[in-house]
């Protein structure tokens, strides 16, 4: 139980109200509110009065009933900075507000994303048999001007909220330590969260599964371009979906994550994500280049983008080989 809840539940026990409380310690019933939400801690002076009105000693309040894992320094752990820097609960509280506020945005920047190549597909296969459009280069150039407008409208969301986080992304690279309190407050903020966060995954699991339904039955119908092309869209919209839900989702999770130090923000993997760093940047400079290459040699746009969802599953692989690499030449 961390002090927040502690507080909470000692007020209650003794049938104090938040201002009754607050008259007893000479402050205000703004203060009480700040420590039992967990956006504040009372200085030292106010946990001593606390335990004398309470009944209770420094020890219960002050100590977590939660296990500490203490870490012995190692050459790798030397190299992200054993020391760490210290987090203070103003500090965590500014980077988790500002995560969740900004998550939505992140959200719909993937969203943008995933459906910039609708318009592409839908103009082109209208241009093919002149419908809206004359002929089919137009309804390409059309389409494509529109596909590139949506994709640097969600990079520049997804710019603009990384330059807003900035400043906290030393969580993601090197150690840190959680001042007294903090660890606590983000474990329920986090065990909070995460009914949303597996709600965000099923969806978009959910919504990718239905979206391939029409194109299965458009193809057994033996429809036409257009329909099947409308399909494709449908499709798109759906995991447009899905995506900007878990997107949004993920954001706030890995920053309760980056505070704690768990999944992918351990020490070891920090350390790990640092050595490979230079090959993923490569690998998708890379990707870009062979994306461009194909695209403006072959000039089917509406196409090439299935170098994407490839070099994503090809990543997944190279990330995992590259994990094992690396974790068996630390064992050496």
């Amino acid at each position: 139980m961390i002090l927040a809840d502690k507080i909470i539940t000692l007020r209650k026990q003794l049938g104090w109200s938040q201002e009754e409380l607050a008259e007893k310690l000479g402050i205000s019933r703004q203060s009480v509110s700040k420590w039992e939400s967990g956006m504040s801690i009372p200085d030292l002076e106010r946990i001593v009065k606390m335990s004398s009105i309470f009944g209770v000693s420094t020890d219960y309040l002050l100590k977590d009933e939660v296990e500490t894992t203490v870490y012995t320094e190692t050459e790798d752990d030397k190299a992200i900075g054993q020391t760490g820097r210290v987090v203070s609960i103003e500090e965590a509280n500014a980077c988790m507000s500002l995560t969740e506020k900004l998550a939505g945005w992140m959200g719909l920047a993937a969203f943008i994303c995933v459906i910039s190549p609708m318009c592409l597909l839908l103009f082109g296969a209208l241009g093919e048999v002149g419908i809206l459009f004359t002929n089919e280069k137009i309804a390409e150039g059309v389409g494509l001007a529109v596909l590139f407008i949506l994709v640097a409208i969600g990079a520049a969301m997804f710019i603009m909220t990384g330059m807003q986080l900035e400043k906290y992304e030393y969580m993601e690279k090197e150690e840190i330590n959680l001042a007294y309190g903090i660890e606590g407050i983000v474990e329920k903020k986090k065990e909070a969260h995460a009914p949303a966060y597996r709600k965000s995954i099923a969806l978009c699991a959910v919504l990718s599964i239905i979206g391939v339904i029409p194109m299965m039955v458009a193809g057994g119908l033996n429809a036409n371009d257009i329909v099947m092309v409308s399909c494709v869209d449908v499709m798109l919209f759906l995991v447009a979906i899905g995506a900007s839900q878990v997107v949004s989702a993920s954001t706030i999770q890995d920053c309760y994550n980056q505070l704690l130090q768990q999944e992918d923000y351990t020490l070891e993997k920090k350390l790990a994500k640092k050595k490979m760093s230079p090959i993923i940047v490569a690998y998708w400079c890379l990707i870009t280049a062979v994306y461009l290459g194909v695209s403006l040699t072959t000039n089917q746009w509406e196409y090439t983008w299935i170098i994407w969802p490839v070099a994503a599953l090809v990543f997944v692989a190279l990330y995992g080989i590259l994990k094992a690499v690396f974790d068996r030449a630390k064992d050496k």
